[in-house]
């Protein structure tokens, strides 16, 4: 599909100019991400680019049979049909061409045989079987596997589900309608990282054009190699990853910082001299002139949001070297046993990501370890002089909604913090007049944001925090990061970002279904090397399980031959990468005028392009047919 076009947008709401004359190119196979603070207006762009929004001016070019799908941050709800059912409605626009095989073939069976029907049946056959029409039954599976549903799941009621897996199966639906541009905004909000996961991968051999909406860093990273930047209302382009740019506005930002430094030394020195000889005659000239040069400044501002956010906890009191003690924990909802016999100790100053799938108990935990679930079976001692900060995931509804803003921080500052409320609540990306709204006016993510510099507003040697960062931008989430590293108490989190368990925890807690919690020493990327290993070799000490007996020789087939299908399918993906390569880089020599010249060349060209287009196909073929084999074989292994 041909690339989409969009020049001169501008939007303004009330006396703000939201997007002021923006334009930008989607090139085919695009991955992109659309990235800026919050409220510059990324989801306003993406529902005008799905046609759900007008904009006041701008030119719109694409091709006439571009079909583009859109996924909302969030207030899907869907109340009518199964999961299953669902997502395949995004398979109904292929019904028009069923209902008219239908036809053609009662026609034919009546013997009205001619040559136009059959070659409009062929066709049609081509055309459903090019889009997969007859195995939307296996893709759809796939998808809502991939995304963290079980084969259970597939046949319940949407109404059923909790307005997080709602949004997993609003996201399985635009997956499966396969446009030429998907436009996702915060893609990741509520999937666990199994399920992040998968959907980087399926991304990576998405066949189309992608622009996602995110503030997971390490997702992005792995998913796109362009960033549009959206800053006062401008776009800006850069070329490469989420990481690359970051390092490119970096120096950016930090060259706009010198030009103001020394723009505002200039200044000082030019108002010194007014100042000084305002009142000389034989100076007046001069005066005059730097009064003029001064009135024609083009001052430059730095946005508050580019300023280097900080935020620093409250000093840790002191505590005994054992925090927590754990021994023979249980947690049981009536028949359903979350985990048991979980034994642990938690020093001062480890910081501890509990991760797991959703439904394995994490947040279950937490409020244990917080002292808010009193309902368990085992034991756990609270260490000398510990005092626990708390945050929940429903943490916002504590709010005083008659408060405005600051005066609901206020209301657990110390004296001393005072003085630097509203430099937290900027942290906080609480800026402006933001600080003077009503608590009862804010949105969800806001209100959770509050909560959460509220908890950490309160002087705790031990924090206990449930996904802290699910409502922070990028730049917020490293403001927290930072403050964390110097953090001197203790720190038990749940979050679904690679990134920030990478730069924050020093210890993995992972939680299954099967097993007791286990405890890995070391950060993200030990964790997951000792996840890969453990998977490898499990067969080695093999579990007692409620499912039939295996014979061991069997069970290490399938374990060996789950292996082998996660490295084969890291390397059909690398192979769909260098092919993708390839193929942009004949399609950049297409587009070259002065190969238009040249019959052979041109032809050659197009012969190679048709060659590579094949090839990823067949490779995206390969990796689906694997990620099918693997998810059946993780099913049949581990239930």
């Amino acid at each position: 599909m041909a690339t989409l076009q969009v020049q001169r947008l501008s939007i303004a709401f009330a006396d703000r100019q939201l997007l002021d004359d923006i334009s930008f190119t989607l090139s085919e196979r695009a991955r992109a991400a659309l990235v800026g603070a919050n409220g510059s207006g990324k989801s306003t762009l993406l529902q005008i680019v799905a046609g759900l929004m007008s904009a006041d001016i701008y030119e719109y070019a694409q091709p006439k049979d571009m079909r583009i799908s859109y996924l909302p941050q969030s207030d899907i709800v869907l109340e009518e049909g199964t999961a299953y059912e669902q997502v395949e409605l995004a398979y109904d626009r292929f019904l028009p061409l069923v209902d008219e095989q239908h036809a053609i073939e009662e026609r034919l069976a009546r013997g009205e045989l001619s040559d136009y029907l059959l070659q409009r049946l062929h066709e049609i056959q081509e055309a459903l079987l090019g889009e997969g029409y007859h195995d939307r039954k296996t893709e759809i599976a796939i998808i809502l596997k991939g995304l963290g549903f079980h084969d259970g799941d597939l046949h319940r009621p949407c109404s059923e589900f909790s307005g997080g897996w709602q949004m997993r199966i609003a996201l399985a639906k635009v997956l499966a309608e396969k446009p030429h541009l998907l436009l996702l905004d915060e893609p990741t909000n509520y999937l666990d990282i199994e399920a992040r996961y998968w959907l980087r991968n399926y991304l990576r051999v998405y066949p189309e054009s992608v622009m996602i909406v995110s503030h997971d860093r390490s997702f992005l990273d792995e998913t796109i190699n362009e960033v549009f930047e959206l800053f006062q209302g401008q776009l800006k382009r850069y070329k490469g990853t989420y990481s690359q740019y970051e390092k490119q506005r970096e120096n950016e930002i930090q060259s706009l910082i010198h030009a103001y430094e020394q723009q505002r030394e200039e200044i000082r020195k030019q108002e010194v001299f007014i100042e000084r000889f305002r009142a000389k005659a034989s100076k007046a000239r001069q005066v005059q002139g730097r009064i003029k040069q001064l009135e024609r400044l083009e001052i430059i501002e730095i946005p508050e949001h580019l300023r280097n956010l900080s935020f620093s906890f409250p000093p840790a009191p002191h505590s005994g070297k054992q925090v927590l003690k754990i021994e023979d924990l249980t947690k049981r909802y009536g028949s359903l046993t979350v985990f048991e016999h979980f034994d642990s100790i938690v020093m001062k100053g480890e910081r501890i990501a509990v991760v797991g799938k959703n439904g394995t108990g994490k947040s279950t935990l937490l409020r244990i370890l917080a002292g808010i679930d009193t309902d368990y079976r085992g034991k756990l001692t609270v260490g000398s002089g510990v005092q626990i900060g708390y945050f929940a995931q429903d943490a916002k509804q504590t709010l005083d909604d008659s408060n405005t803003v600051l005066e609901e921080l206020g209301s657990v500052a110390s004296t001393a913090d005072i003085p630097r409320l509203r430099t937290y609540l900027g942290s906080f990306l609480f800026s402006g007049d933001d600080v003077f709204k009503r608590v009862g006016i804010l949105s969800g993510g806001e209100r959770s944001r509050l909560a959460l510099l509220k908890t950490l507003m309160h002087p705790a040697n031990l924090l206990i925090l449930d996904e802290p960062t699910s409502h922070l931008d990028i730049s917020a989430k490293n403001a927290l990061l930072q403050a964390i590293k110097e953090y001197d108490g203790t720190l038990i989190f749940v979050s679904h970002d690679a990134h920030v368990i990478q730069e924050a925890a020093t210890s993995i807690l992972y939680l299954t279904e099967e097993n007791p919690p286990e405890l890995f020493k070391g950060d993200w990327s030990y964790f997951s090397y000792r996840l890969e290993q453990k998977e490898a070799v499990a067969v080695e000490t093999p579990k007692e399980e409620k499912k039939p007996a295996r014979s061991y020789r069997v069970e290490k087939q399938k374990h060996n031959r789950l292996v082998s299908l996660r490295r084969q399918a890291e390397a059909s993906l690398v192979r769909h990468d260098t092919i993708e390569t390839e193929l942009k880089e004949v399609q950049r020599s297409m587009s070259q005028s002065e190969n238009y010249s040249v019959e052979e060349k041109i032809v050659k060209l197009v012969n190679e392009e048709e060659r590579l287009r094949k090839k990823l196909a067949k490779e995206e073929a390969s990796w689906l047919a694997l990620e099918e084999e693997r998810m059946k074989l993780e099913e049949e292994l581990y239930g």
